[in-house]
C-alpha cells in the first residue's frame, strides 16, 4: 500500500438512470467498462440524487450542502463565491485541482421570489475565474454546455477562456480534454480531476437526446423499463422512439470510462487513483410530468454509483461487492474529503460511505424538488413518501410552510411506483412516521417548522390534467410547450373552470378546519393563481 495521497477521479454523468447499468441489473452490452469497475470495487445499488435538477444537484456536491443552504434551489442561480468548494479543500490538502466539461454553477437570471445577486450570464462565453469553484490548475468547460455544443461539434472555454472547438461526438471529445490533463499529471503530487459530461441528458433546442451514429439500429431491440412499459401516465412520453439514442449515449459514456481507465492505467496512475462514476439524477422520460427529471419517482432520482480504489490504495473501496445501504449525492463530498485523508467540516450535511464500516448508517435519504413543483420527499428502503406545497411556485419560491402529501409508494410491493397510495388505507402509520421524518429533515436543513397536511381530494399527476396544470401553465421551461399543446381556450372551457372549482370548494370542506384560520385565503390564492 502506498503512503502517499491518492488521485481522485470523478466521472460525471447527466440525466443517467440506475438501469442502464449492467452492474445494477440493466443491459449488459450497455455499460461493460462501469461493470468491470464495478468487480474491482464497490456498486451502490441504492444511490439517489438529492436533487433531480442539474444546478441544484452540482451546487450540492460541490460543496455538500443542500441545495437550499446554498441558494442554488434552481437551474440558473450561480454558486455564491462566498462557498467552499471540493477543490477548495483539496487544494488546500496539497491536490491539484481540474475540471473539464458542463459547470452550469455560474449564471444568473430569470425572476425568483429569493434573494439573488445581480444577473450574471455565462452561457456563451467564458467562466470568469472566481466563477470556477476553486478548479484552477485545469479548466476546459462551458457553463452550459449543451447551449455552446451538440451531439457533434461545438465549442467549450479553456482557463483563459479562450473559444475551444471541436467537430466529433462530444462525450470523445470532452474526454479528450480530460486525458491530455491527466497525461500531464506528475506523480509526486495528488490530482483531482472532475470529469462531467452532458451525455445522456436530451438536447433542449433539438428535442431529442443524441447518441451517436448508429444508436437506433443497435439499441433498436432494448428491453423497456417496467416503470415506462407500464407508466400510470403519459405527459408526451418519448422513451419509445427516444431510448435506443438514449442508450447510446451511455454506451458511449461507458466507453469513454474506458478510456480513462487506460490511460490512468497506461501512465502509472491507476494504482493510486481512486475513480467514482455517478451522475446528478435520471430520468422518466416525461410518464410522470411534462419534462424528463423534476420528480420524486425513483426514474428521476435513482443514480448508479460505483467507486473503485487501486491496489495501492489503502481503501474499502475493493473487493468487486455490492453495497445496498441507501446512499445520497450529498453523501460524497464528505467521501471525497475522506478518501484525501480530509476532516469534512460540520457544515457539511451528508455522511462519508467510509462510515459505513462502524456499522450504522442512514435509514433513508431526502430529497428537495424545485421547477416543477416546490416539493420534498423521503425514500426509506421500503416506502417514498413525497409531498408538494400548493401555493408556492417551484421556479419563483426555494421553500414553503405548508405542504401536502402528494405521493405514498410501497416499495417493497410496487417497486416501479405504478400505484400512489397516498391517503389509502392500510398505510397510516407508515405514512405518519414517514412524515415525521421528512419534517424534521425539513427542520434541520431548512429551519422551517413545516405543515404537512393529508392529500388534497385529486388524482395524482398522471391521472388529471386539470388539477396540475397550473404548475406547468406558470413554470418557465414548460410555459411555450403547454401554451402550443393546449388549445388557446382551454383554460377557459367549461370542464376545466369546473375542476378548478371542485378543486377548492372540496379543499376547504374536507380539510378547512384543519390548517388554520387562513387556509381558505392560502387555498383560493394557491388554486388559483396560475389557472
Amino acid at each position: 500500500m502506498s503512503c502517499r495521497k491518492p488521485n481522485i477521479v470523478f466521472f460525471f454523468s447527466d440525466q443517467q438512470r440506475w438501469d442502464t447499468a449492467g452492474c445494477l441489473g440493466g443491459p449488459a452490452q450497455v455499460t461493460p467498462n462501469l461493470d468491470a469497475m464495478a468487480k474491482e470495487g464497490v456498486c451502490f445499488t441504492n444511490a439517489f440524487t438529492c436533487q433531480p435538477v442539474c444546478g441544484p444537484a452540482r451546487a450540492c456536491l460541490q460543496t455538500g450542502k443542500y441545495a437550499t443552504q446554498t441558494g442554488c434551489y434552481r437551474n440558473n442561480i450561480a454558486l455564491p463565491m462566498k462557498e467552499k468548494t471540493l477543490a477548495s479543500y483539496l487544494k488546500e490538502a496539497g491536490y491539484k485541482a481540474g475540471y473539464v466539461g458542463k459547470w452550469h454553477l455560474a449564471s444568473t437570471g430569470d425572476a425568483s421570489n429569493e434573494p439573488l445577486e445581480d444577473p450574471v450570464e455565462y452561457i456563451f462565453e467564458g467562466v470568469p475565474r472566481e466563477r470556477r469553484g476553486g478548479y484552477d490548475d485545469f479548466w476546459i468547460a462551458s457553463d452550459v454546455l449543451e447551449a455552446t455544443s451538440h451531439g457533434y461539434g461545438g465549442y467549450l472555454f479553456d482557463e483563459k477562456n479562450k473559444k475551444t472547438e471541436f467537430t466529433g461526438y462530444r462525450t470523445d471529445a470532452v474526454t479528450d480534454y480530460a486525458l491530455g490533463y491527466i497525461k500531464s499529471w506528475r506523480k509526486d503530487e495528488p490530482h483531482f480531476l472532475l470529469l462531467s459530461h452532458i451525455e445522456p441528458h436530451h438536447q433542449n433546442d433539438r428535442n431529442c437526446f443524441e447518441g451517436p451514429a448508429g444508436s437506433k439500429e443497435r439499441f433498436k431491440d432494448f428491453a423497456a423499463p417496467a416503470d415506462l412499459k407500464d407508466a400510470p401516465g403519459d405527459w408526451g412520453s418519448d422513451w419509445k422512439t427516444q431510448y435506443p439514442d438514449y442508450l447510446g449515449c451511455c454506451r458511449r459514456l461507458d466507453d469513454n470510462l474506458g478510456r480513462v481507465l487506460k490511460c490512468l492505467k497506461e501512465n502509472g496512475l491507476r494504482d493510486n487513483t481512486i475513480v467514482i462514476y455517478t451522475s446528478d439524477h435520471g430520468s422518466h422520460f416525461k410518464t410522470r410530468t411534462m419534462e424528463y427529471k423534476r420528480s420524486c419517482h425513483d426514474a428521476s432520482i435513482h443514480i448508479p454509483l460505483v467507486i473503485s480504489a487501486g491496489k495501492d490504495v489503502l481503501s474499502s473501496f475493493t473487493g468487486g461487492r455490492k453495497e445496498e445501504r441507501l446512499v445520497s449525492l450529498i453523501d460524497l463530498p464528505p467521501t471525497i474529503l475522506r478518501m484525501a485523508g480530509i476532516r469534512p467540516p460540520e457544515d457539511m450535511a451528508g455522511h462519508a460511505v467510509q462510515d459505513m464500516e462502524k456499522g450504522q448508517w442512514q435509514q433513508d435519504v431526502f430529497l428537495q424538488i424545485s421547477e416543477s413543483q416546490v416539493g420534498r420527499c423521503i425514500r426509506t428502503e421500503k416506502y417514498k413518501y413525497s409531498v408538494r406545497s400548493v401555493e408556492k411556485n417551484g421556479w419563483l419560491d426555494a421553500g414553503a410552510d405548508v405542504y401536502y402529501e402528494d405521493y405514498f409508494y410501497d416499495l417493497a410491493k410496487d417497486p416501479h411506483e405504478l400505484h400512489n397510495l397516498s391517503g389509502h388505507a392500510g398505510y397510516e402509520q407508515a405514512a405518519e412516521e414517514l412524515k415525521k421524518r421528512l419534517k424534521e429533515y425539513i427542520r434541520q436543513v431548512e429551519g422551517k417548522e413545516a405543515v404537512i397536511l393529508p392529500p388534497l381530494p385529486w388524482e395524482s399527476v398522471h391521472n388529471g390534467l386539470n388539477a396540475r396544470v397550473c404548475d406547468l401553465v406558470e413554470h418557465p421551461l414548460t410555459k411555450r410547450m403547454m401554451k402550443e399543446l393546449l388549445p388557446a381556450d382551454f383554460t377557459e372551457r367549461v370542464v376545466y373552470q369546473q375542476t378548478k372549482d371542485m378543486r377548492i370548494s372540496e379543499a376547504l370542506k374536507i380539510w378547512g378546519n384543519r390548517a388554520g384560520e387562513d387556509i381558505e385565503e392560502r387555498l383560493l390564492s394557491g388554486l388559483c393563481r396560475y389557472s
